[in-house]
């Protein structure tokens, strides 16, 4: 049996061939919610992030009210609520916790 090798197409290649309109390149919050158990977070590129709000001692201890204080900082970047004195930022939320949140 005779079997040819072909060298699959670069991602390079492949996005000079096929440019894509919009390639995010900084996750930036535009808005949180929150449900019983999760804190939602919307992004401008579309992409909404969910992470469990027991992750975040203050949040987690926090009111609905107190939850919804929020202020979105750094033009999208971070998280702050000055009342229970928490913050987060974007992107150690993309990576799946805040480890320095406080």
């Amino acid at each position: 049996m005779n079997h040819t090798c072909r060298m699959s197409t670069s991602v390079f290649e492949t996005q000079a061939r096929y440019p894509l309109a919009n390639v995010p390149t900084t996750a930036l919050a535009t808005s949180v919610q929150f449900d019983d158990d999760m804190m939602h977070v919307s992004l401008a590129d579309g992409r909404v992030v969910g992470v469990p709000i027991i992750w975040f001692p203050r949040l987690h201890e926090a009111t609905l009210e107190q939850r919804l204080q929020y202020e979105i900082g750094s033009g999208g970047v971070s998280l702050h609520w000055s009342e229970i004195d928490e913050d987060l930022s974007v992107a150690n939320l993309l990576a799946g916790g805040d480890l320095r949140s406080t």
